[in-house]
C-alpha cells in the first residue's frame, strides 16, 4: 500500500484569459522584395501573407512575452502573484542558460512560480497549454501562464526567396485555472523525427566554435550568415495538409465534438493555402470561425494560435464560450491539437 498522500487538484481546467503582442514595426512584402527575386502576387498566392511585425531592439522575447501576459493576467481576472508556473515555448531565445521563462515570471511579479521553456517549434502553444492542464488537474499549481514567444526575424535568412517572406514575432499568453466542468479536451500530440530534417536551422550554432568558417554560407557581399531557420517547403506542405487533417479529426474525436458542434478553428498560423486546405478536408461548416491571422501577421510559430485566438476575441468573430478546435505543428516534426472553450 502506498504512502504517498493523493494529489488534490482542479477536477478539470480552463483558459481565462489570453493576451497577445505585436511589434510595433509592420513590415509589407515590398520590404521583403528587395532581397528576393519575386512579387508581391506570388509572395500572398503561395502563402497569403501581406505584411508580417518584425521586433526593434527593445521588443526582445523577455518584453514581449511582459506585455502579453500582463493582458493575458488581467483578462483573467487574477493577481501575478497567484500564478504557479510559467511555461514559455520559443525558439528564438538565444541564451542556452537561463531558461528565459524565469526572467519574465519575475519581471511580472509572482511569487517565484515555476519556470521553464519548451522547444516544440509551431506546435510549442499545444505542449505548454497541456503541461499546464496536467499542473491543475495534479495539483502542483492553481494558474499556469502559457506563453509562445518568437522573433523570427533573427532567425530569418532574407536572401532565402522560399522562406524571407514566411516569419514575423511576436508573444501570445494565455492564463490557464481551475474548472468544474471539461474545458479543454484530450490533446492528440506526437513527433515524426524521421522528418526532421524538413525544417531546421542552416547551421548548428557550434559551427562557430573553433571551426572552419570558410565552410559556413555566406550572404551576397561575403559575410559569414547568421544561422537561419530552412525548409523544403512543398514537403512540409503535402504532411501537414494530409496529416495534420487527420490529426485534427482525432481531436474532434477525442473530446466527442462533431464538426457541427465546432464554432471556431484556430490552426498554427503558417500558410493560408494549408489552412483553407484543412477545412476542405475537415468539411467543416460554414459557421464555423476560422483564424486567418497569417495575412497580417506572417507565421509567428508558438505564438501564432494564442495570438489568433486573442485577435478573435477582440474583434467579435468569436466569443467567449466558443468551441474551439486549435492544432499547431512545425519543426520535429511535432504536432499537437485539442478542443478548447475560449475564455
Amino acid at each position: 500500500m502506498s504512502k504517498i498522500k493523493p494529489a488534490q487538484g482542479a477536477p478539470y481546467a480552463r483558459i481565462m484569459g489570453v493576451g497577445g503582442y505585436r511589434p510595433t514595426r509592420v513590415v509589407p512584402n515590398e520590404v521583403i522584395l528587395e532581397k528576393i527575386d519575386s512579387s508581391d502576387e506570388w509572395i500572398r498566392s503561395r502563402s497569403g501573407i501581406a505584411t508580417r511585425h518584425w521586433a526593434n531592439d527593445e521588443e526582445t522575447v523577455s518584453a514581449m512575452s511582459v506585455e502579453a501576459s500582463g493582458k493575458a493576467i488581467a483578462d483573467a481576472g487574477i493577481r501575478p502573484d497567484q500564478i504557479g508556473a510559467v511555461v514559455v515555448s520559443t525558439v528564438s531565445h538565444f541564451a542556452q542558460t537561463p531558461a528565459i521563462a524565469t526572467e519574465i515570471a519575475d519581471k511580472l511579479g509572482t511569487d517565484r512560480a515555476a519556470a521553464f521553456d519548451i522547444s516544440a517549434g509551431c506546435a510549442g502553444f499545444g505542449y505548454g497549454l497541456t503541461l499546464a492542464k496536467g499542473m491543475i488537474v495534479e495539483g502542483s499549481a492553481e494558474y499556469v501562464l502559457v506563453i509562445g514567444v518568437e522573433r523570427l526575424s533573427d532567425l530569418t535568412d532574407l536572401e532565402d526567396r522560399a522562406t524571407a517572406f514566411l516569419f514575423g514575432d511576436g508573444a501570445g499568453a494565455v492564463v490557464v485555472g481551475p474548472s468544474k466542468v471539461p474545458a479543454i479536451g484530450p490533446t492528440v500530440w506526437g513527433s515524426e523525427g524521421d522528418k526532421s530534417g524538413t525544417i531546421k536551422q542552416t547551421v548548428p550554432w557550434d559551427a562557430f566554435r573553433g571551426g572552419d568558417v570558410s565552410q559556413l554560407p555566406l550572404d551576397s557581399e561575403g559575410n559569414v550568415k547568421f544561422p537561419a531557420i530552412t525548409q523544403e517547403g512543398q514537403a512540409v506542405f503535402r504532411w501537414a495538409v494530409f496529416e495534420m487533417a487527420k490529426v485534427a479529426q482525432q481531436a474532434l474525436d477525442a473530446a466527442g465534438i462533431a464538426p457541427e458542434d465546432l464554432d471556431v478553428f484556430i490552426p498554427h498560423q503558417a500558410n493560408m493555402r494549408i489552412i483553407d486546405s484543412m477545412v476542405k478536408t475537415l468539411k467543416l461548416p460554414e459557421h464555423v470561425t476560422v483564424a486567418r491571422d497569417v495575412e497580417t501577421t506572417g507565421n509567428t510559430s508558438a505564438a501564432s494560435i494564442p495570438l489568433a485566438m486573442e485577435r478573435l476575441l477582440a474583434t467579435g468573430q468569436a466569443k467567449s464560450g466558443d468551441t474551439a478546435l486549435v492544432i499547431g505543428f512545425g519543426a520535429g516534426l511535432v504536432y499537437a491539437a485539442t478542443v478548447v472553450t475560449l475564455p
